[in-house]
């Protein structure tokens, strides 16, 4: 690899807002905050407002709304084409 090109790759905290849920992760994004985390370490910090934590399709929660088939739907809209 070329030196001096590469952005550091470091752990840093993530913190999802809405789910108050905190996590390590490598990355290397840039930030200037910092967070002391429970192994007396200090990292850096990242608030984020969604994560596998609070996603509708990862929790499960994920709702699809579709009431007719397919076939139903091509016929409903292609109906007034019908020979009568």
């Amino acid at each position: 690899m070329k030196s001096n090109i590469h952005p550091e790759y470091r752990k840093v905290v993530f913190h999802d807002t809405s789910v108050d849920k905190y996590f390590i992760i490598g990355s290397t994004l840039q930030t200037d905050r910092t967070i002391e985390w429970e192994d007396g370490k200090t990292y850096p910090y990242m608030t984020i407002e969604v994560s596998s934590e609070s996603h509708p399709f990862y929790t499960g929660k994920q709702r699809v709304i579709q009431k007719e088939g397919r076939i139903a739907n091509f016929n409903r809209r292609f109906q007034q084409f019908k020979s009568k």
